[in-house]
């Protein structure tokens, strides 16, 4: 039985390497296709950009380009997450998606302040747009790649379990609507009113500004261990619908990259042997391997049914349930 255990354990990390590498191996594939979408949109509009003096459009063309160049270093996460844990980082490198989510963070901010500088730049010294028909086919077709780019990302970021892909997705669907907002100051300058293109400039920034903040509270709330309250109530229940758990307690998750960590306690009735309690343990592992979206891994802490609880674990009930090893402790300190 010990080596069937040993052989199921082998047989489990293996297979956590496989879909690890499989992830890191698809992620990269999206994002590589949808970076030279987005190059070749941002590109587009640049000359555009150029040949007809938008301020509007070339603030929603540098956005692009930020964009693009935003999947770099989430790219360069997704290739380091597939490392195997190690001395040092035990846990693995799942914390580099959450660093390349801080670098976006800077991107999309640098990309506004560029974006409003230009804008501000242009109401004070104010220039006559031309070739208003190309540039609004320009902000068509920066819709038109965004949206193609936000539907490819969400698409496999749902197929692949990714909330960081289908975040970005959605971003891109953001910047394809700030897009279209360059047509009201084309539509502007065709009437008359040329300052509407700035002020549109001024508009696209603050929409970019709003991205970043929902973005940063996404990125900070992993980085900070946060997770949503319904995945911990999930985590619970799934525990303790499993045949032989009288209770769950100390469940514990959060966020490592695209993988979840969760950690829980289970109390058992206090006559079963190690091995029984162990197969309980091992049966909650597994449903939530299934049950649960994400999980990267589960740790479960086996109680005794009249030991349930936190306060079993705190340092003076060890001190109480194990007083020898705490005169001993007491000796060696003085």
């Amino acid at each position: 039985m010990a080596d069937e255990e040993n052989i199921r354990d082998k047989t489990k990390g293996m297979e956590q390497a496989a879909v690890t590498e499989a992830y890191s191996r698809q992620a990269t594939r999206v994002l590589l296709i949808s970076l030279a979408g987005m190059l070749v949109t941002a590109a587009v509009q640049a000359v555009i950009c150029v040949y007809s003096g938008s301020v509007a459009l070339l603030a929603d063309t540098i956005h692009n380009f930020g964009d693009a160049l935003t999947s770099i270093p989430l790219w360069i996460a997704f290739v380091l997450c597939k490392r195997p844990p190690s001395k040092r980082f035990t846990y693995g490198l799942g914390r580099t998606e959450d660093l390349a989510g801080l670098f976006i963070v800077a991107v999309i901010l640098a990309s506004a302040g560029v974006a409003g500088y230009q804008s501000i730049q242009r109401l004070a010294h104010p220039a006559e747009q031309t070739h208003l028909g190309v540039t609004a086919a320009a902000a068509l077709i920066g819709f038109i790649g965004n949206e193609i780019v936000a539907g490819y990302r969400i698409r496999m970021g749902r197929k692949l379990g990714s909330a960081a892909l289908v975040a970005d997705g959605q971003h891109a669907r953001m910047d394809g609507i700030t897009s279209l907002a360059v047509i009201a100051g084309v539509a502007g300058s065709w009437l008359g009113y040329p300052i509407l293109d700035p002020i549109v400039g001024l508009g696209i920034t603050v929409m970019i500004l709003f991205i970043a903040k929902d973005t940063a509270k996404l990125v900070f709330t992993r980085m900070l261990d946060g997770i949503e309250p319904e995945t911990v109530e999930r985590i619970t229940q799934t525990a303790g619908r499993i045949p032989g758990v009288r209770a769950v307690s100390e469940v514990k998750a959060r966020w490592s990259g695209h993988e979840i960590k969760m950690e829980l306690s289970i109390s058992v009735d206090t006559e079963l042997t190690v091995r029984d309690a162990h197969r309980i343990a091992q049966e909650v592992n597994h449903e939530l391997l299934h049950e649960i979206e994400h999980v990267g891994s589960v740790y479960v802490h086996v109680d005794p049914v009249e030991e349930t609880g936190p306060e079993f674990h705190t340092h003076e009930a060890l001190d109480r349930c194990c007083p020898e090893s705490g005169s001993l402790r007491e000796r060696l300190s003085g």
